[in-house]
């Protein structure tokens, strides 16, 4: 009787040790299942909010670029002059440029630089030693303003009492970046002496046996 007992005890031990088993097994398993819906759910929120990521940066960036076009279209006609010394125009900058660019590109006598305004750049007074401020004019006909850049493109080297002179679109700064970029191509077709030409808003356009093509990078 005595082994019966401890055998049926045994067994019922044995039998509670597995009843609480299968309950830990089934806790287990749906506290797994439980974690893999929330990873499940989260990866879905993850990529939603991938998508949407991507989408706000598509927006952002077609906004960027509305802002940069006007802005490059706002000053369309505007010329940038860079060389000349610090406070040389004595607070005339449309007086000092109008007598002195025609002579310095050697313009034709009856040229009409009708102008809007002119004045200095508005970043801050440079140090000694430091490159000048650029001038900023704008012309009322886009054509001078081509002319110009013409002009001073077949001089190529302008002085102007030992100071470089140099004319240039004025552009926007994510636009002055983009053409930067073919700065090394352009040395290297000057080096071949190859023909080109840089158009707004930044393609290449590069002449080889009678043949032109257009490249948007470098």
């Amino acid at each position: 009787n005595l082994g019966r007992d401890r055998q049926v005890s045994i067994t019922g031990t044995m039998s509670v040790t597995l009843n609480e088993i299968k309950k830990m097994n089934t806790n287990l398993l749906q506290r797994m299942m439980t974690a893999e819906q929330w990873i499940a759910d989260t990866e879905g929120e993850q990529r939603k909010t991938s998508e949407s990521t991507r989408t706000l940066q598509k927006q952002i960036d077609l906004l960027k670029l509305r802002i940069d076009n006007q802005e490059n279209n706002s000053q369309w006609n505007n010329l940038r002059v860079v060389g000349f010394p610090e406070s040389v125009e004595q607070g005339k900058p449309i007086k000092f440029l109008l007598e002195t660019l025609p002579g310095l590109l050697k313009l034709p006598e009856n040229i009409m630089l009708d102008t809007e305004r002119a004045h200095c750049s508005l970043a801050p007074k440079p140090a000694a030693g430091q490159r000048p401020k650029p001038f900023v004019i704008k012309f009322l006909h886009f054509q001078v303003k081509e002319h110009l850049l013409a002009a001073a493109r077949e001089l190529g080297m302008t002085e102007w009492q030992g100071s470089r002179i140099q004319l240039f679109p004025d552009l926007s700064r994510d636009l002055q970046e983009h053409r930067r970029r073919f700065i090394p191509v352009k040395q290297k077709l000057r080096e071949l002496g190859l023909k080109y030409g840089l158009f707004y808003s930044a393609v290449l356009r590069v002449t080889v046996d009678g043949e032109t093509k257009s490249f948007s990078t470098p």
